[in-house]
């Protein structure tokens, strides 16, 4: 345990759309992990298992994984070059770059950075590691299925956000059918709903406000074929949906996510996804690298001026979405 944090679990009662009663969701906090999400799990797996040559680690990524391998590469002193799109936002190219990762930035969605990327491991003898498509990830995202069943036995469903598979890939190997996983994408980026319908893998146009995070071109072949051997499903949320999530997760749990992160969560306050009677539902939250550019601050309505208290206020794609309140100084 000396390279990632055990993320803390707990029970939130949520009114969904189909009944008036609470139910109760576990939600394990992910977004807390070092660099903000799971991914440096599947960085760490990857470095400590392969022979990492002079020429360092390269990686493509929309923005998580890269500042992921970032630091998984300074804590164990092997040099990084990261590829990310320019839709990757200055936030995340912030945080690779305080790694001390070389960042290049080119191409207009993941896709492109990871045909640079491989391009420049075949000129420079680094090595790769994969967003989402490689063992080592695979295995260790699986580390968070593992460590949500041993602080919370009993779960019927978990949540999970996908973008090129490799944390539902994870999922499905450690629970093996064990617990029902259901993927949870958003319309513009259903890489593996696209899959899974056509059969096989193929590619997809990417849009919307999770793009950054979510914006795989193609499903991962893990995730496919752990999807298909093990019947796991995948519903579609809005954008709309993750905007609305995002504030609820900060208006009632004070947690800030970011869309991607948000996602999973969203087919429950959506509908998208519905629990049968008694089901016991954990929802995985799993990205907090939120671009602060993109908040200001607004007044509230006339009824509060004056009192100091003020609301978040997130631009997105869908225009300006409040997420929440807090009281500032005078």
């Amino acid at each position: 345990r000396p390279y990632v944090r055990r993320t803390p679990v707990f029970d939130v009662d949520v009114t969904l759309p189909s009944t008036t009663t609470p139910a109760s969701i576990n939600l394990k906090l992910e977004c807390m992990q070092h660099t903000g999400s799971f991914k440096v799990r599947g960085a760490f797996e990857t470095l400590l298992t392969t022979e990492v040559p002079a020429s360092g680690v390269a990686a493509a990524s929309g923005g998580n994984h890269g500042i992921a391998v970032s630091h998984a590469a300074r804590r164990l002193g092997h040099p990084a070059t990261i590829f990310v799109p320019e839709i990757s936002s200055p936030a995340k190219q912030a945080k690779i770059r305080a790694c001390g990762a070389d960042l290049r930035v080119g191409g207009e969605r993941y896709a492109d950075a990871l045909q640079a990327c491989e391009a420049f491991q075949a000129a420079s003898g680094a090595i790769g590691a994969h967003a989402y498509d490689g063992l080592g990830t695979v295995l260790g995202q699986g580390t968070v299925a593992a460590e949500w069943e041993d602080q919370c036995p009993g779960l019927d469903t978990v949540l999970v956000a996908v973008g090129g598979g490799g944390l539902i890939s994870g999922f499905m190997a450690w629970f093996g059918g064990r617990v029902k996983v259901v993927g949870v994408e958003s319309r513009g980026c259903s890489a593996l709903h696209s899959a899974l319908a056509a059969g096989e893998p193929v590619d997809i146009d990417v849009s919307g406000i999770a793009a950054d995070s979510l914006g795989a071109k193609r499903a991962g072949t893990y995730a496919v074929g752990l999807a298909r051997a093990t019947g796991t499903g995948v519903c579609l949320v809005e954008d709309e949906a993750i905007v609305e999530a995002q504030q609820r997760l900060w208006r009632e749990c004070s947690i800030m996510l970011e869309p991607g992160g948000a996602a999973a969560f969203a087919a429950l306050t959506s509908g998208a996804y519905q629990p049968g009677p008694g089901e016991r539902v954990g929802v995985l939250l799993c990205g907090a690298n939120v671009d602060l550019a993109k908040v200001q601050w607004t007044d509230l309505p006339w009824a509060i001026r004056g009192s100091g208290a003020r609301v978040y206020e997130v631009a997105s794609g869908l225009g300006v979405a409040q997420v929440g309140a807090a009281v500032l100084p005078g």
